[in-house]
C-alpha cells in the first residue's frame, strides 16, 4: 500500500474479496440502470413539452388527459430514478465505504501495533521525519480516502454507461443536418457529440489547474489542523499543571499562533473553492441551457425534428454533459481525495520503513545493538554498550562495562539527572535507537518495564491489572488478591467496571494508586525480569516501602533494576536492604558495586571465570548449587 493505486486496489484482493466485489458489482449494475433511467426521463420530458405544445391543437381530442399522463410518468420516473435507484445505490455505497473503511483502519492498527513496536519506531529517527498527526491519518484521511474512492469508481461506471444508452439513443433519434448532409440521417447526432466532445474537455482543464491547487491547500490545512488539535491534547492532559502554574496566558499564546496557520489556509481555501463554485455554475448553466440545444436546433429550424424530437435530443445531450462532467463536478472532492490519498501512503512508507529498526536507524546514525538469550541461571547480561544520538560521527554519551544481574538480584540504578539512566533501560529493552553493544537475556523469562507515567486506557478494572495479558487467563479471585496486596482492596468490587461513578479509571486513580495499580500487575504476572524506571516518583516513604515489600513477598527471583532519585535505596519496615548492588552512572560511565554484604542464597560460589560470548549465546561454566531444583 505504498502507492495511490496500491492503496485502492488492497482491499480487492485481500481475504475479504467476495464482500468488496459483490458490493462493487452492484453499485455497477445500480448505476448502469440510473443511466438509463436518464434517457427514460429524457423522452418523459420530450413527451410532456410535446403536450403542454399541443394542448390548444384541433387534433388533440384529449389535451388535459394527455397533459396528466405525461406529468405523472415523468415524475414517476423522477421518484424511481432519484429515490429509488439512486437511493439503492447510496446504501449500497456507503455499506461498502463503511467495510472498505473498517478494514483499512484495521489494516494500519495491525501494522502499527505489532510486536516489533512499529508504533514507536515510526515516530522516533529514521533519515526523513516521522509522519505528523498519525490519529488523523488513521482515521479522518482513511474515512476521506475510501468515500473518495467510491464516488470517483461511481463517476466512472455512470459516464461509461451514459455514453453507451444515451449515445444509443442520440443515433436512434438522429437526423440529417443542413450543410452536413454527407453525414447522412447521423448528422444531428455527430453534431451532439462533438458539441459534448469539445465543450467538456476544455473545461476540464481549468478543472484541473483549480483542483491541483485545492489539493495543495487541502493538505496544508490537514497539518494544521492536526497541529492544533495535537496541541489541545496534549493541554487538556496537562490542564492542572497549566492551571497550577498560572500559564493560561501563555497557553493562549500558543494556540493563537497555531490557529493563525489554520486561519491564514482557510482563507485561501474560501476563495479557490468561491471561484470554483461559481466556474462551475455558469459551465452548467451554458451546459444545460446553450450546449445542449444548441445541436437540435438547425434540424428544428429546418423542420427536419419537431418540437418533441428537439426536447427530447436536448435532454439527452444534457444529460450526457452532465454525466460526463462528473470529474469537474467533483474536482473538490478529488482534490481531498488525493490529499487524503498521499497522507495514507506516507504512513504506510512510514510503517515499511522500519519494519528492520536497525536497518532504519543505521540510516541516520550507529545501529549495532544485538539480543539473545542464555541460560537463566546466569540472569541478565549486559556487554559493551554504547549509546549515542542521532548521526554518524556522534561520541557515546554513556558506555558501560561488562554488566551482569544474576536471578533474584535487585540493582539501585543512580545518578544525575539527564545522565542516561533511562536512556540504558530502554536500551537494554531495545527501544533506544543508537549505539552499539550486547544484551543477553534470561531464556525462558518474562519481563515487565514499568514506567513513572502510567497512562490508563479506557478498559475495565481487571482488564488494566491484567494488561498486558488477557483477562482470561487469570481468574477474579486472583486479580483482587493483587490489588488487595497492593494497597487497593477498596476497588475490588468494581473489578468489572470499566469506570467508577461515571469517571474513567485513568481519571479515578491518583499518581500513587495508579502506580499501584502497576505493583498489581507484577504480584498477579509475576515477571523473572523486572525494570522499575521511576515507578514510585509519586508514592510516599510508606507507599515505597509497602511497594517493594509486595515484589520481594511475592516474586523473590525476580532480578529487578531500578531507577530512582533518592540517594540511597529504601529499606524495609524492620532495616533489611531490599537491593543488592547499585549500577552508578557518572562522567557517562556506568558501573557496578555490591551494596548488600551477600548475593541471593541460590548462589553461594562466586562464577570463577566469565561466562564467553558464542554466537549470541552464553557458555554455562560448572555451578555449585545449594539443593534446589528452582535453577
Amino acid at each position: 500500500m505504498r502507492s495511490f493505486w496500491g492503496l485502492m486496489r488492497a482491499y480487492w484482493f485481500s481475504e475479504r474479496w467476495k464482500e468488496a466485489w459483490l458490493l462493487a458489482v452492484v453499485i455497477a449494475l445500480l448505476t448502469a440502470l440510473s443511466s438509463k433511467a436518464g434517457v427514460w426521463f429524457a423522452e418523459a420530458s420530450g413527451e410532456l413539452v410535446n403536450s403542454i405544445a399541443f394542448f390548444h391543437d384541433a387534433a388533440n381530442t384529449s389535451p388535459l388527459k394527455s397533459l396528466l399522463e405525461n406529468a405523472a410518468a415523468l415524475v414517476a420516473l423522477v421518484v424511481l430514478k432519484d429515490a429509488g435507484i439512486t437511493g439503492a445505490r447510496s446504501f449500497v455505497s456507503a455499506t461498502l465505504h463503511r467495510k472498505w473503511r473498517g478494514w483499512l483502519n484495521g489494516r494500519f492498527n495491525e501494522a502499527l501495533l505489532d510486536p516489533n513496536h512499529t508504533h514507536f519506531h515510526t515516530q522516533h529517527g529514521g533519515e526523513a521525519s516521522a509522519p505528523d498527526n498519525i490519529d488523523q491519518r488513521v482515521q479522518e484521511s482513511i474515512k476521506s480516502l475510501t468515500g473518495g474512492a467510491i464516488g470517483l469508481a461511481m463517476g466512472v461506471m455512470a459516464v461509461a454507461t451514459s455514453i453507451f444508452f444515451v449515445g444509443q439513443k442520440l443515433l436512434e433519434t438522429s437526423t440529417e443536418v443542413a450543410g452536413l448532409e454527407f453525414l447522412g440521417e447521423y448528422g444531428s447526432a455527430v453534431l451532439a457529440l462533438v458539441a459534448v466532445a469539445t465543450y467538456v474537455p476544455v473545461n476540464t482543464w481549468i478543472a484541473v489547474k483549480l483542483g491541483g491547487l485545492l489539493e495543495r491547500l487541502s493538505i496544508r490545512m490537514q497539518q494544521a489542523e492536526g497541529s492544533y488539535r495535537g496541541e489541545l491534547t496534549t493541554f487538556l492532559r496537562r490542564s492542572f499543571h497549566v492551571a497550577a502554574s498560572r500559564g493560561e496566558h501563555m497557553q493562549k499564546s500558543m494556540h493563537d499562533r497555531l490557529y493563525v496557520d489554520i486561519d491564514r489556509t482557510w482563507s485561501q481555501l474560501i476563495v479557490v473553492n468561491t471561484g470554483y463554485s461559481a466556474f462551475e455554475m455558469v459551465y452548467n448553466f451554458i451546459g444545460a441551457r446553450v450546449v445542449a440545444y444548441a445541436p437540435g436546433l438547425v434540424p428544428f429550424i429546418h423542420s427536419r425534428l419537431d418540437l418533441k424530437g428537439y426536447i427530447t435530443g436536448a435532454e439527452l445531450v444534457n444529460s450526457l454533459i452532465s454525466q460526463c462532467s462528473w470529474f469537474i463536478h467533483v474536482m473538490p472532492a478529488i482534490a481531498t481525495l488525493r490529499a487524503n490519498g498521499r497522507r495514507v501512503i506516507e504512513l504506510a512508507e512510514a510503517i515499511e520503513n522500519v519494519q528492520q529498526p536497525a536497518e532504519f536507524y543505521r540510516q541516520t546514525g550507529r545501529s549495532e545493538f544485538t539480543y539473545s538469550r542464555q541460560n537463566p541461571v546466569f540472569g541478565l547480561t549486559v556487554q559493551h554498550l554504547e549509546l549515542m544520538h542521532r548521526g554518524h560521527d556522534t561520541a557515546p554519551f554513556l558506555t558501560t562495562e561488562r554488566l551482569r544481574f544474576r536471578r533474584g538480584e535487585w540493582t539501585f540504578l543512580k545518578g544525575e539527572s539527564g545522565c542516561g539512566k533511562t536512556s540504558l533501560i530502554k536500551a537494554i529493552n531495545g527501544l533506544w535507537p543508537y549505539g552499539h553493544g550486547t544484551v543477553v537475556f534470561p531464556e525462558g523469562i518474562k519481563s515487565f518495564y514499568a514506567a513513572q507515567e502510567v497512562k490508563l486506557p479506557p478498559l475495565s478494572l481487571k482488564e488494566l491489572v491484567c494488561l498486558p495479558e488477557p483477562p482470561d487467563g487469570h481468574g477474579d479471585a486472583q486479580t483482587a488478591a493483587a490489588l488487595h496486596k497492593a494497597g487497593l482492596g477498596e476497588f475490588i468490587e468494581n473489578l468489572h467496571d470499566e469506570n467508577r461513578q461515571g469517571k474513567s479509571w485513568d481519571q479515578t486513580l491518583s499518581g500513587g494508586q495508579k502506580q499501584k495499580l502497576v505493583v498489581a500487575r507484577i504480584l498477579l504476572q509475576k515477571p523473572g525480569l523486572l525494570f522499575l524506571d521511576e515507578a514510585t516518583g509519586a508514592l510516599d516513604p510508606e507507599g515505597k516501602v509497602a511497594f517493594h515489600q509486595a515484589i520481594k513477598d511475592n516474586c523473590p527471583d525476580a532480578t529487578v533494576i531500578s531507577v530512582m532519585h533518592e540517594a540511597v535505596p529504601p529499606r524495609s519496615a524492620t532495616g533489611q536492604e531490599f537491593y543488592h548492588s547499585v549500577l552508578s552512572i557518572a562522567d557517562g560511565v556506568a558501573s557496578k558495586r555490591p551494596l548488600a554484604p551477600s548475593l541471593p542464597a541460590e548462589i553461594t560460589t562466586i562464577l570463577t571465570r566469565p561466562p564467553a560470548l558464542d554466537d549470541g549465546w552464553l557458555r554455562i561454566p560448572r555451578l555449585r548449587l545449594r539443593a534446589s531444583n528452582r535453577s
